[in-house]
């Protein structure tokens, strides 16, 4: 083994606990890991980004341009439209939500895929009493079967094609994975909607924001009077001050209710504030601001109690609504590893921030000094067009009730024409997959689906920075001879072993690596480990090839290992160990249908 390969092999360890540690964020682990290669003189220097322009990369990026234009043409709502109408019997949902994510997931991106249909869960969970776990991870474990099918379906297809065609003269196509990936996609469905369900926990009070966060046990109104220090003091003015306030909902004044982001100049004598929080905070308001609770008590002669009769209902007209949403912690957000002060949530984005879920339990405490990690299940208050246009920009996804649409017909005629004119060119050679599919987002965006800036918002910048950094990466574990270190270490230790049962070892290692760290990731490193195993059983290296494709997408015993996973643990109220019981048997189920089928659609000999 040469210097190089032990030096990469070391920079391979650190790399990947800085990928199980979640310390550093992913990408910006995989770009100190090409550093690192390239000042060990690992990487050339001239080289060290060539990876950005990988067509692995690139193809990747396209897809995630044409999935935001899918979403915006109204193209799915179909598919969630259709699962709606599965009834009331579990089994039937669970087959129904899972196959239209499923379908929905082999031509776009998984993660925007779940996005869609998680709504649709959750109104189901509610109308029909079920509870929001039982539904959520098979959901996301759908979401990662249907990736399997096809070579768009997900970035380890990509990466394993895109390596193959590098180095043979053949190349897999769009429909390649489909047979195998099809295969484990049904089954493990089948299985989930039949028996897997029932081995996951029934968390009731997942499906609602009053369920969830129990919000009126925690309301309160303060009253501010003539001695009070809040008078003369905007909201913002006493929130400062007072360090441990708890969220001001609104503020009422002669009867009439306004929302605190629309409460504008000072606190007078006789205003109420309707406050949420638990009871200690809302008495440290109280006693730092000189606020009684509770509404006064007045006595009203007959003249002024009937006047107040004649003006309820005008009042009630001018009441301001309180409008609460609930909105999930996306990967991705410009929330995570941020606090409420620093973010300024209210001030900058009109949205006041209530209380915070993290695996399904109510944070208590201070939510100024909550850092929001992804999966936290935030209750927000604001008006309902800061609340529509401000939680995408922040990255989170809101778990409101979806109301269907079928978008533009125009939008749905367009993109389902250009995708299927780019499916066409690939399938008939005319095109490889990266131009085909650039050339169809870039149509989109030409023929107005999608406009320029949804299609940069749509690109996941992460994910194309881990790929861009890693593939030189992986390319170094092949050039120094550490892949082939490693493939002789496995082939010595099963050096009597079947083909077949090497192959098998491969699948169930890629499974276990892409359980803690991305899926991407693992791919890049497992598969010029694959083509060194085939290479030294002197064997057909696509099954091996596959084998790394599928083992890098079926992250099921981890909320870690998959976005999917990591979206649905806050709504679903799953803690980390629920994973493997579902997870485990859907990964035993996997193996069982994965194996046979690789070394009978790519026999290994």
């Amino acid at each position: 083994m040469s210097t190089d390969a032990i030096l990469l092999c070391i920079l391979l360890v650190f790399t990947l606990a800085g990928f199980v540690s979640g310390i550093l964020r992913y990408d910006l682990v995989a770009l100190c890991s090409l550093l690192a290669a390239v000042l060990l003189g690992l990487v050339p220097s001239q080289q060290a980004f060539a990876g950005f322009g990988h067509p692995a990369v690139i193809t990747v990026a396209a897809v995630l341009v044409i999935s935001r234009a899918f979403f915006q043409s109204g193209l799915v709502d179909v598919l969630a439209g259709l699962a709606t109408r599965a009834g009331s019997s579990t089994t039937l949902q669970l087959l129904s939500l899972t196959t239209a994510v499923a379908l929905m997931s082999a031509f776009m991106n998984n993660v925007g895929a779940l996005a869609l249909m998680m709504p649709v869960a959750l109104k189901m969970a509610k109308e029909h009493g079920i509870a929001s776990s039982r539904l959520l991870m098979p959901l996301a474990f759908g979401s990662l079967l249907g990736g399997l099918t096809t070579l768009i379906g997900t970035p380890p297809n990509i990466i394993v094609a895109s390596y193959w065609g590098s180095i043979s003269d053949e190349a897999f196509g769009l429909f390649s994975f489909t047979p195998v990936g099809l295969a484990i996609a049904v089954v493990c469905i089948l299985f989930v909607a039949l028996v897997g369900w029932r081995l996951l926990p029934e968390r009731k009070g997942q499906v609602s924001a009053e369920e969830r966060f129990e919000i009126e046990s925690y309301m309160g109104e303060l009253r501010v009077e003539e001695k009070s220090k809040a008078i003369n003091q905007t909201l913002q003015q006493l929130k400062a001050e007072i360090e441990g306030a708890p969220p001001i909902l609104a503020v009422v004044r002669n009867e009439r209710r306004t929302s605190a982001h629309r409460f504008r100049g000072p606190l007078k004598a006789g205003d109420i504030l309707l406050v949420e929080g638990e009871t200690d905070e809302i008495e440290t308001l109280a006693n730092k601001a000189e606020l009684a609770i509770g509404f006064a008590k007045e006595e009203k002669d007959e003249d002024e109690a009937a006047a107040a009769d004649d003006k309820d209902s005008d009042a009630a007209e001018e009441k301001d609504t309180l409008n609460l949403a609930e909105a999930v912690v996306m990967a991705h957000s410009r929330l995570t590893g941020r606090s409420v002060a620093q973010l300024r949530l209210l001030e900058r984005y009109g949205l006041n921030l209530i209380a915070v879920a993290r695996q399904g339990q109510r944070l208590k405490g201070r939510l100024r000094d909550v850092r929001f990690r992804h999966g936290d299940v935030l209750l927000l208050e604001g008006n309902e067009e800061n609340l529509a246009e401000q939680l995408p920009e922040l990255g989170c996804l809101p778990l409101a009730d979806r109301e269907l649409k079928l978008g533009k017909p125009r939008k749905l005629l367009l993109s389902t024409l250009l995708f299927g004119t780019a499916i066409a060119g690939i399938l008939s050679g005319w095109l490889s997959a990266p131009v085909a599919l650039v050339a169809c987002a870039a149509l989109m965006i030409l023929t107005r689906v999608l406009d320029l800036r949804s299609a940069y918002a749509g690109i996941d910048l992460p994910v194309i920075v881990l790929l861009g950094s890693m593939i030189p990466v992986g390319q170094a574990l092949e050039t120094t001879g550490g892949a082939a270190w490693l493939a002789g270490q496995l082939l010595e230790l099963g050096a009597n072993w079947p083909a077949i049962v090497t192959l098998g070892v491969l699948l169930l290692l890629t499974m276990f690596l892409s359980d803690i760290i991305n899926n991407a990731a693992a791919a890049v490193l497992m598969v010029p480990i694959s083509i060194s195993l085939a290479n030294g059983l002197e064997a057909n290296p696509q099954p091996f090839l596959m084998a790394v494709a599928i083992g890098a997408s079926c992250a099921f015993l981890t909320p870690i290992g998959h976005q999917s996973n990591t979206l649905v643990m806050g709504p679903g109220g799953y803690r980390f160990s629920d994973y493997w019981k579902l997870g485990l048997p859907v990964q035993i189920v996997v193996f069982a249908v994965a194996l046979p089928m690789l070394v009978w659609v790519w026999p290994i000999y």
